[in-house]
């Protein structure tokens, strides 16, 4: 039984690093029924563009909002092969920033993200948002590799 952990969070940007980790915080969870598994995507909606006033942000950012909408019901239709409690977030910010807020806010135990995230959603995490997380966090960090 997996017992110290109740709530882990995943850091999900579709990527296939993200990929293996929700597997892997899947599995972690069957281990007990009581642990609740929150999958959070962070939007970077303030990215520098060419265009980024006007019209074309605003398109930009509606698409991008599609897109994480779109892959939140993908891995919501994953999460229902689990008997644990389990929801999807999606969230904008900083996403390092806004990881360890949330994983603040939810009083998470366990923090599982992939080592890198340059995904086919506009790579979402950008820099070294793994390292900042593993930095800042108040509970352990699973990095997936």
């Amino acid at each position: 039984m997996l017992t110290d952990y109740s709530r882990i969070v995943v850091a999900y940007d579709h990527s296939d690093l993200s990929k293996k980790a929700l597997n892997m915080a899947m599995n972690l969870a069957k281990q007990d029924q009581q642990i609740e598994l929150l999958v959070v995507m962070v939007m970077q909606p303030d990215r520098p563009m060419v265009y980024s006033y006007g019209y074309a942000f605003d398109a930009y950012h509606e698409r991008q909002k599609e897109e994480v909408k779109a892959v939140c019901k993908e891995v919501e239709q994953e999460l229902k092969s689990l008997p644990n409690k389990s929801r999807t977030f999606a969230i904008e910010g900083s996403p390092g920033h806004m990881i360890v807020e949330f994983v603040k806010q939810n009083d998470a135990d366990l923090v599982v993200m992939g080592s890198r995230g340059l995904s086919g959603l506009k790579e979402l995490f950008l820099g070294s948002v793994s390292h900042y997380v593993v930095q800042k966090a108040h509970c352990p960090v699973i990095i997936v590799k």
